[in-house]
């Protein structure tokens, strides 16, 4: 019985200094929240790294947040607020049945600045990304931005049409992607894995296997209501309301998104500026690295 009561206090003891280690030192972490609500039973997850003025990063088709590894280490170096939002249904966030449209994604994003009570921040976005950080900026007025960076973007019309013969792919093209996505998804990741890159060598095979692992994360519910949204959505009256100085970032060989788009949507949106990457595909933030982070910190200044 007295053992048990040394044993006892001797628990109690180190339970009581360790909550007085942590009481008496400062929080290891920043106190901001890796998952925020957005609507009922949905969450997202948002990584939220450094202090300084804030960078909004927005994900492409099917990838997820953590495509902006390289983008996080970076600024937050250079004294940058990186903030990276993973779409519902792709990565880490929450998958829920229902809709996958950019009126949809811009709630979501507005709903987490307005709980970061995020200012004057810069906004990027890669490919569907890109096209949904339009759609936010032209629906809530440019709210809690200032700046708008694009980046191999599928806007402002991801597929040709009667009025608009510009990119790589039809309508009928895109259904056959989504049939592909219900039917054998390994060989839709195949296929956009062989045109994501400028070439063969200009993305090594293991950042290859990196991108991979991020997109098998997605919903496949998910990839293939997105698939309908970048088919079906023309945001040309958008660029219309764009106001803030934007930056159009695109691989002068994009097989995904044809470098016609980015030349569209120079000229749709006023204030803008087009950056050609003359040895990149689709994958930009990856081929020209270097050339990617060092455009958009410029930009960003």
């Amino acid at each position: 019985m007295k053992n048990s009561l040394v044993a006892i206090a001797i628990l109690v003891s180190l339970f009581t200094n360790s909550l007085l280690a942590q009481n008496n030192r400062k929080a290891g972490s920043l106190g901001r929240e890796e998952y925020i609500e957005v609507e009922k039973n949905v969450k997202l997850h948002v990584t939220d790294l450094g202090e300084g003025a804030p960078v909004v990063l927005i994900h492409g088709w099917p990838l997820s947040d953590a495509m902006y590894e390289y983008q996080y280490a970076y600024f937050v170096e250079k004294g940058y607020r990186v903030i990276g939002i993973t779409l519902r249904g792709f990565g880490l966030s929450d998958k829920p049945g229902g809709s996958y449209n950019y009126d949809v994604f811009a709630d979501d994003i507005k709903v987490i600045l307005d709980k970061l009570k995020i200012e004057n921040a810069t906004i990027g976005g890669f490919s569907m990304g890109g096209a949904t950080v339009i759609h936010y900026v032209a629906k809530y007025h440019a709210a809690h931005v200032s700046k708008m960076a694009l980046f191999g973007a599928a806007a402002p019309i991801w597929t040709k049409s009667a009025d608009f013969n510009y990119g790589f792919w039809t309508k009928e093209d895109v259904d056959g992607l989504i049939g592909l996505n219900n039917t054998n998804r390994p060989q839709l990741f195949a296929t956009f894995g062989a045109i994501f890159p400028a070439n063969e060598t200009s993305v090594s095979a293991g950042h290859g296997a990196w991108l991979g692992t991020i997109q098998a994360q997605a919903s496949p519910y998910a990839m293939g209501e997105c698939l309908k949204t970048l088919r079906d959505s023309d945001l040309r009256e958008d660029l219309k309301k764009i106001t803030i100085p934007t930056l159009i970032l695109h691989g002068k060989l994009d097989k995904i998104c044809s470098y016609e788009l980015a030349e569209q949507m120079h000229l749709g949106i006023k204030n803008s500026k087009l950056v050609p990457f003359e040895k990149s595909g689709h994958a930009l933030f990856i081929e020209e690295l270097g050339k990617f982070n060092t455009e958009l910190l410029n930009f960003i200044k």
